[in-house]
């Protein structure tokens, strides 16, 4: 079983945990690449999500040998058996825990923002990462759940050896895997896309609320004629029922239709009644140019496209665009005759609207700019941008927040931000 990414994995892993619903679970995600697969069972629970950190506490002058574990709180899991055979002295073991627990702080301060940890007491801990190899951190991470409490622990991850699985079985209350393969090497490659999660999307999706009123509407994939026939783009468009608009998304350079910023901003709006369409505006092998990554004519052209398709649901369409995929969004917004006569609002997060240069003045959709207000080159950027607009047109500033909107809160402020700005101009919520 290959998954296509972590999102996806995660989905598929909450399909088999739904049994733990009534539970009252707390999930938690094993920073960095298991956020984005708990995330995803959280949402599908309706569970808070927060990160389990863990520390390896090494014996010292052979540090890839561990003694123990330490987590939040004091918690600490060591091995007597090996503390005795590594006959270190006591105050060089306790050096290292010192260095491990200001590591400790360090993670749990970056990734919840000052937030408290979320109590596991007498709770259904959902211990998730995205695969094992091994199952040393993954063991940890269980032992550090129940000493916090926990009245159960469930370990859940997409695929593990199958030595891994057999090892870990007497460490949980239940384990759930959904790939258990003979033949592994390593996790990614049971993965389409295994790119590295930053430290900026595990920051992204702990902000994100995970407890929706109702159920997620479907998620399908769709594919995408471009005009000259020779290729197709890969789409996953989302259309809650009755929705009163449908927003494409174009991302910006380095980045694919799998961002979880995008997605994040997405699920706020599919929430809100909107459709959304995120896809990839080039093919693998255009991307290795990166000379296509910044050709904005090329990238609106494709969101033109999109659109042409969205046509087909009858119902206003936008563009939300980040980066240069903002400009592309202007440039497409301008576009001549009936490319741009449909589309019914545009919005910019972090962009760079500049890049649109003499179309900016053909832009008739009311058009949202949002920039962090530490991002000052991009900040001014905008206000130049902005002035040559002629559409109804507002530049919001988020205080505080850098490029990627990583800092806490933020980026709820510009999925709120885009959220109002498409209702108030694509039709009104639910």
């Amino acid at each position: 079983m290959r998954f296509t990414d972590r999102a996806e994995a995660g989905r598929r892993l909450a399909e088999q945990l739904e049994h733990l619903r009534t539970e009252d679970p707390v999930v938690l995600g094993l920073p960095r690449g298991g956020v984005p697969v708990a995330y995803q069972v959280a949402r599908a629970l309706g569970a808070p999500l927060d990160v389990i950190l863990v520390r390896k506490l090494g014996v010292p002058y052979h540090r890839e040998l561990g003694f123990g574990a330490i987590g939040e709180g004091g918690v600490r899991v060591v091995s007597d058996a090996i503390l005795r055979m590594s006959r270190v002295a006591e105050e060089d073991l306790v050096e290292v825990q010192r260095s491990e627990e200001a590591e400790l702080q360090r993670q749990a301060l970056q990734f919840r923002g000052g937030r408290p940890r979320i109590s596991l007491e007498g709770r259904t801990a959902i211990v998730v990462d995205d695969g094992i190899a091994t199952g040393a951190t993954a063991a940890a991470a269980c032992r550090v759940a129940k000493a916090h409490g926990a009245a159960r622990v469930v370990l859940a991850v997409p695929v593990a050896p199958p030595d891994a699985v057999v090892s870990l079985r007497p460490e949980v209350d239940e384990l759930v895997c959904l790939s258990v393969p003979t033949a592994f090497f390593a996790v990614g490659e049971w993965y389409q896309d295994f790119s590295q999660t930053e430290d900026s999307e595990v920051v992204a999706l702990l902000a994100e609320p995970t407890d929706p009123a109702g159920e997620q509407p479907p998620v399908r994939e769709v594919e995408i004629p471009v005009a000259s026939g020779a290729i197709r783009l890969t789409g996953d468009l989302c259309l809650p029922d009755g929705a009163s608009g449908v927003v494409a998304f174009a991302h910006g350079s380095g980045s694919s239709r799998h961002s979880p910023r995008n997605r994040s901003v997405a699920t706020v709006l599919n929430d809100a009644g909107l459709g959304t369409l995120l896809f990839d505006l080039l093919t693998p092998e255009e991307e290795l140019d990166r000379a296509n990554v910044f050709d904005v004519e090329k990238l609106a052209g494709r969101l033109i496209e999109a659109a042409r398709l969205l046509r087909r649901e009858k119902i206003p369409i936008g563009y939300f665009g980040a980066s240069t995929g903002a400009a592309a969004a202007l440039w497409a917004a301008a576009a001549d005759g009936a490319d741009s006569a449909n589309i019914g609002a545009v919005v910019s997060r972090g962009g760079r609207p500049d890049l649109a240069g003499p179309r900016l003045a053909g832009v008739r959709a009311p058009t949202l700019l949002i920039v962090g207000g530490r991002d000052e080159t991009v900040l001014d950027l905008n206000r130049q941008a902005q002035s040559r607009l002629t559409c109804e047109n507002r530049l919001a500033v988020v205080p505080g927040a850098t490029h990627l909107f990583e800092e806490p809160g933020a980026l709820r402020q510009v999925s709120d931000l885009a959220r109002d700005w498409f209702l108030d101009h694509l039709g009104p919520a639910r």
